[in-house]
């Protein structure tokens, strides 16, 4: 049987990085609108463009994962019926002519 995990893990360091970069970007993005020299509608308007974008970028990442998944579920799929093709098959055995 094939050995590969079913769901392949990301590490600790990496989430970690992940979210001290999404913060960091959004938490500079947030003072940058905060301190902008300009009306309170235009800072209004940035606030609600950058949450259309971070809602966006968590439904853009679902799908990217999904996909991904879904690849990887089609790839076990065609592991296991290649194993069991190779099961059924004896290579060693020797035909009569």
């Amino acid at each position: 049987m094939s050995s590969t995990p079913l769901r392949p893990r990301t590490t600790t360091a990496f989430f970690v990085q992940s979210a001290i970069s999404f913060a960091l970007s959004l938490g500079a993005t947030v003072i940058g609108i905060a301190y902008l020299r300009e009306s309170g509608w235009v800072r209004g308007f940035l606030a609600i463009g950058m949450l259309y974008v971070v809602t966006s970028s968590f439904t853009l990442a679902k799908c990217v994962r999904d996909r991904q998944e879904e690849g990887a579920l089609v790839s076990r799929v065609d592991q296991a019926r290649l194993d069991k093709l190779l099961a059924e098959q004896d290579l060693l055995r020797v035909q009569d002519h």
